[in-house]
């Protein structure tokens, strides 16, 4: 299942957050493609590194959620904020959604540097903080649907089904993850889990007393 949308026609604000910060990756993208290697070793996020000197690499923790390894993941991590971080936008509003984002991106850094602090290998991406989005829709929109492209059919499924999916492929991949070397490349499993979770937590206190719709909006 590819999704490629969901309902938008309760949402009451335009994205402007949501926009800026898929704006802000690609180009971003564009910077790191015109940098090469130099640039991603100087701002991406290495773990060991970054535990040898914390004040010297700080900026790597904001810096790496905005690079990419490739047009695949770029365009993959944008397609899932384009359709989910809009509507989290909307219920939250615009100020409390980019601590939100920032907050899960943190989150799913630190969880990865838990389960590789030896490791020499540059992490990046916007995956975590994605994450973290994914798990605030589950939270507010737990009837939302969300088109999908399934053979050569659009069709619309739960969002609790294409976002579940998602996270199961995580958590099995993450946990064969921590026995792998330091030094190998991938996906950053627990990163993805580490924001999924503090997604979670945080949709709790940044929700409010308002009262969740029961249809994605």
């Amino acid at each position: 299942m590819f999704p490629i949308g969901d309902d938008d026609s309760a949402r009451r604000t335009f994205p402007v957050v949501t926009y800026a910060l898929i704006a802000l990756n690609v180009l971003f993208f564009f910077v790191e493609l015109s940098g090469g290697d130099p640039f991603i070793e100087k701002w991406a996020f290495v773990p060991s590194r970054f535990l040898a000197n914390p004040g010297a690499d700080f900026l790597t923790i904001f810096t790496s959620m905005f690079m990419h390894a490739g047009w695949v993941h770029l365009g993959g991590n944008m397609l899932y904020l384009w359709i989910f971080g809009d509507n989290v936008e909307d219920r939250f509003g615009h100020i409390k959604f980019i601590i939100f984002y920032l907050l899960c991106g943190l989150a799913a850094t630190f969880a990865q540097l838990a389960f590789s602090v030896g490791s020499n290998v540059p992490n990046l991406g916007a995956s975590g903080a994605i994450a973290g989005v994914l798990g605030a829709y589950i939270l507010l929109f737990p009837q939302g649907k969300v088109r999908v492209l399934q053979g050569q059919q659009v069709v619309q499924v739960s969002a609790l089904i294409v976002i579940g999916l998602w996270i199961v492929l995580q958590f099995f991949s993450g946990i064969g993850s921590i026995s792998n070397a330091a030094d190998t490349g991938g996906v950053a499993y627990m990163a993805h889990i580490g924001g999924f979770i503090a997604g979670f937590v945080l949709t709790f206190l940044l929700r409010g007393n308002s009262t969740p719709r029961l249809t994605a909006g």
